[in-house]
């Protein structure tokens, strides 16, 4: 059945790569007018998916450098990152599913929750005006936040040394999942809520991340084929993000597996909740006076 599994995922991926090829194919002569230096997206392509391979938020990380440079409009963030992040999370997930031990049943019922859930909403998030784009990408920040902060606390728990979920456990976990991949959509990324989920039913904590990147591997291609379609991604961007994506992911999961992951989630729980309460701010500076008298 892994065997199974792992030649899914090289076909659904295989897929996107081909949509996501014609579609740029299509639109040549506008992507490379888009702003942005190429230097900068292969530095973030390989940044954030070194750090997407330890399991904290390339969402977060890609979501404050599009800010902070202003090279993808707010309305496009969820759908770049989502396309940009599916074919090194495909190789991620390849990675994890061989290395590591996990139940075949939990493995199959978590990945089909979660790949169900981010095909409901992509057809919303690109119809949704921009403020509620910024408030939703802001709420989901403070909550990856929130999790990276538990867990450095211990108010999380640690987890057991189950490699898969029974019964109740099981059908929890996959209806948690089905919400995150959901929420995948709005640029709320799914590792840290995963990775809390299968602690808190105390599955062992390694297994989180076959857990995780399966899930995200079909979740993530579904949903960005959506964006494509919908031409609701920034293509210049996710061009770069994607092809040197893959170097990222091959340097933590073959060349630094020793490094020092903590120090890595306190880096990121700042860069977070700095995003979260920029976003914050700037939405409730740019809201227009009632004309009430104060």
């Amino acid at each position: 059945m892994i065997k199974v599994i792992l030649a899914l995922i090289i076909l659904v991926n295989g897929f996107f790569a081909y949509r996501l090829v014609a579609d740029l194919i299509r639109h040549k002569a506008e992507v490379w007018k888009e702003p942005g230096s190429n230097a900068l997206f292969a530095f973030l392509g390989v940044a954030s998916q070194f750090l997407g391979t330890f399991g904290v938020s390339d969402f977060a990380f890609n979501t404050v450098a599009f800010r902070l440079t202003k090279t993808v409009e707010d309305k496009k963030i969820p759908g770049t990152i989502n396309a940009g992040c599916v074919i090194p999370v495909a190789f991620m997930a390849l990675a994890y599913i061989t290395v590591i031990k996990v139940d075949v049943l939990t493995l199959v019922v978590l990945i089909i929750a979660q790949t169900s859930g981010s095909y409901l909403t992509p057809r919303i998030v690109v119809k949704l005006p921009v403020r509620r784009i910024r408030m939703g990408i802001a709420i989901g920040l403070l909550c990856a936040a929130g999790f990276i902060l538990a867990g450095k606390l211990q108010l999380i728990p640690s987890g057991g040394n189950l490699t898969g979920l029974p019964g109740i456990k099981l059908a929890a976990a996959a209806a948690a999942v089905f919400l995150f991949g959901a929420l995948n959509n709005i640029g709320i990324g799914s590792y840290a809520p995963t990775m809390a989920t299968v602690y808190a039913l105390g599955v062992d904590p390694r297994v989180a991340f076959p857990i995780m990147m399966g899930g995200c591997t079909f979740s993530c291609a579904v949903g960005a084929m959506e964006f494509i379609r919908l031409g609701g991604y920034s293509r210049k961007p996710t061009l770069w993000i994607a092809s040197f994506g893959l170097f990222g992911v091959a340097a933590a999961v073959y060349l630094v597996r020793s490094m020092d992951v903590d120090v890595i989630k306190w880096v990121v729980f700042v860069v977070v909740l700095y995003a979260a309460l920029d976003l914050i701010y700037k939405e409730l500076k740019s809201k227009k006076p009632s004309g009430l008298p104060a």
